[in-house]
């Protein structure tokens, strides 16, 4: 019976083993520090606060309405770029999608106005990275400045299918950003 036992330890050990080794899990990818991305996307502030907001069933209510999409988290932590007298220039927020070749961490700024002040790839995985780097080398956050979140931007027309998947979910994280930004940091409190 002992032997039974110590060769089923074996046995499942050697399975993890083999299961871990066939993971397909890569490196993040840090493409620049959160404090490089807000001063980036906060860019003509002179102060920065940071508010932190636990979403109420109200404001989730309101996100799920406005936008189709469920705040993974309760919690998020604004940051609210001021000028000299305190006026907001613009609100941030750091987002995530996982998909299955891994994380991608997106910077977005939006103004009082609702428009989009700048978006920041900041984080994606070894793998991804070559699939977001042709849009990183066109500066597709760039595309969102200016314009309401809702904004449809042309996905990569000349870039592989790869890269346009990646476009849409960038896209997608600007949107659920500025929703979420505007319920919970500018729109609710007027900033």
């Amino acid at each position: 019976m002992k032997t039974a036992v110590v060769l089923l330890a074996l046995f499942l050990a050697a399975g993890a083993v083999v299961g871990t080794a066939r993971a397909h899990i890569t490196p993040p990818v840090v493409l620049m520090s959160d404090r490089d991305a807000l001063a980036s996307v906060l860019s003509g502030s002179r102060r920065l606060f940071v508010r932190e907001v636990r979403l109420s069933a109200a404001e989730r209510a309101t996100i799920r309405q406005k936008s189709g999409w469920n705040p993974d988290e309760d919690f998020y932590r604004f940051y609210l770029g001021r000028d000299t007298d305190t006026r907001l220039v613009a609100a941030a927020s750091f987002l995530s999608e996982f998909t299955i070749h891994g994380p991608v961490r997106v910077a977005v700024a939006i103004g009082p106005d609702r428009a989009v002040r700048g978006v920041r790839i900041v984080e994606v995985t070894e793998e991804t990275y070559v699939w977001v780097k042709p849009l990183i080398d066109r500066d597709f956050g760039r595309e969102f400045v200016g314009h309401p979140a809702s904004h449809e931007v042309k996905s990569p027309a000349a870039s592989d299918p790869m890269s346009q998947f990646y476009a849409q979910v960038i896209a997608t994280l600007v949107r659920r950003a500025a929703v979420l930004l505007d319920v919970a940091a500018v729109g609710a409190s007027g900033g």
